[in-house]
């Protein structure tokens, strides 16, 4: 599924991004080149300290490259304050981190409600209470972080990242601190919600059945793209 005017929901061009720490600079991201269409699901994975996290937090704005061209949504980020791009993230891109986030003194309501509320919706804690009814949390929206589950704890993460139908949905891990049988259902309920949201995915894994299971799989190492689905299949199909 691609965007009506054809361009990419997420471009991200010549991008690099270098840290540094006692040992000296480190290469993070090393020139980084992709392109994300709107609708798809995207399984980037590598290599533990391969850059998959930064990559992610890059594209949300959340980091600023040290080089490059961070486009998403229309939107150049590179150079934007902060914020700029608080206000870009809550109209655009929902997150969803593997140890949730969530704020201890909140209720599950509460929490997803917050988005909505920085953006002053009048109906912020309707919209979070139908939020968690759909990732089958009705009964628990009066409950701590604390009194649920991990599975259940991520079931509001992810409530509280779609609550706002972002255009992108970015997901780091998301099952890593939860059971096998949990996982599968998160994973479940998260491409669920993207395909009827018509949200773009891209989700960071460790876990290639689950990144096989994306349209489309990108693979980092040493800060770099090495491997591309995307590219793969236009190589074949010029093969042919």
């Amino acid at each position: 599924m691609t965007s009506s005017s054809g361009d990419p929901i997420v471009r991200l061009k010549g991008v690099t991004l270098n840290l540094r720490s006692a040992a000296g600079e480190v290469n993070v991201l090393r020139g980084i080149d992709l392109e994300i269409a709107a609708g798809e699901t995207v399984g980037i994975v590598g290599p533990s300290g391969a850059g998959k996290s930064t990559l992610m937090m890059v594209t949300a704005g959340l980091e600023n490259p040290t080089d490059g061209s961070v486009r998403v949504a229309g939107t150049e980020l590179v150079g934007l304050d902060e914020d700029t791009l608080a206000r870009f993230r809550r109209d655009n891109v929902g997150i969803v981190f593997q140890a949730f986030r969530l704020v201890p003194t909140m209720t599950a309501l509460e929490n997803v409600a917050v988005p909505l509320e920085l953006a002053g919706r009048g109906d912020a804690f309707e919209a979070a209470a139908d939020a968690l009814s759909r990732v089958g949390l009705a009964h628990r929206v009066e409950h701590y972080p604390e009194q649920l589950s991990g599975g259940e704890q991520q079931r509001v993460a992810i409530a509280r990242a779609m609550v706002a139908k972002p255009r992108l949905l970015l997901a780091d891990e998301p099952t890593g601190n939860l059971d096998g049988t949990t996982g599968e259902q998160i994973i479940d309920l998260l491409f669920g919600l993207a395909r009827d949201g018509g949200t773009t995915l891209l989700l960071i894994t460790h876990d290639m059945e689950l990144a096989d299971r994306c349209d489309r799989m990108v693979k980092v190492a040493d800060g770099k793209v090495v491997e591309d689905s995307a590219e793969d299949g236009r190589t074949d199909q010029a093969a042919e």
